[in-house]
């Protein structure tokens, strides 16, 4: 007497988008239960916002209302936190603390892992957003509602992450954990002050504005103050953002390690 299995076994990886999904949603967790992480992505953005509308004339933000102004560089601000400041640090102690070595074991590749973080960044940055966007309601904000507007602010926060995120893997994948933390908030505190974020361009000396306009911190603000301020549609700085992302994609393929 003789019996037959059903059971047949496939000792394949799965198809990359489930692991890239399954990887968003791991690091989407992580990120979220960590509280000085949240506090770098949420409190002080929104510190930043309240703080800065309520400071008068005490910096100079130009013609428009200071709120119209500050919010599309607060949103900046966010993603500088979440997509490069957070994604360097927790990468750099992954690596330190051998999870990355692990997961060079699996059948996920590096372009798999920076695909996964960058949209478990999508994903915390949805909820960052929605609670900035809220918080600047409140204090009288007032953007553009053009659907051209909405659409080329999407596409400035998306690119800007990636090009974030992908500069963070490639900061996070050479140097020791210690000198990543020291390495990023040197540059968010750099950048959050002198990166035309929260500043207009106009406002600094011409041979500065062209400079920071290269910048992605200067790119990503200043696409989005023209896209939700009705003064453009932002789309001119996407080129910027979208090279930075692939200079940060490329020095992560040659360079990144996994331990």
């Amino acid at each position: 007497m003789s019996t037959t299995s059903s059971y047949a076994p496939a000792p394949a990886a799965a198809p990359l988008h489930r692991m890239i999904r399954a990887q968003a949603l791991l690091e989407a967790r992580l990120l979220l239960r960590n509280g000085e992480q949240l506090l770098l992505a949420v409190a002080i953005p929104l510190l930043v916002l309240v703080g800065g509308e309520r400071a008068g004339t005490l910096i100079d933000l130009g013609e428009l209302r200071r709120i119209d102004v500050l919010t599309p560089g607060v949103i900046a601000l966010a993603v500088l936190s979440t997509a490069f400041t957070s994604v360097a640090i927790s990468t750099g102690f992954e690596r330190r603390y051998g999870v990355l070595k692990r997961l060079a074991a699996t059948p996920l590749p590096r372009s798999g892992l920076l695909l996964g973080k960058v949209g478990a960044v999508q994903l915390v940055l949805a909820g960052q957003l929605t609670l900035i966007c809220a918080t600047a309601a409140l204090l009288g904000w007032a953007p553009s509602a053009d659907v051209w507007a909405v659409l080329s602010a999407l596409a400035l926060v998306v690119t800007g992450t990636a090009a974030f995120g992908a500069l963070a893997l490639a900061l996070a994948g050479v140097l020791r954990a210690e000198a990543t933390l020291a390495a990023a908030n040197l540059v968010y505190l750099l950048l959050l002050v002198g990166g035309g974020v929260l500043v207009p361009l106009d406002r600094y000396p011409a041979a500065a504005s062209a400079h920071l306009a290269l910048l992605p911190s200067g790119a990503l603000a200043e696409g989005l103050r023209e896209a939700l301020t009705g003064a453009g549609t932002g789309v001119s700085h996407l080129p910027v953002l979208a090279g930075w992302t692939l200079l940060g994609a490329a020095v992560v393929a040659r360079t990144f390690r996994w331990d």
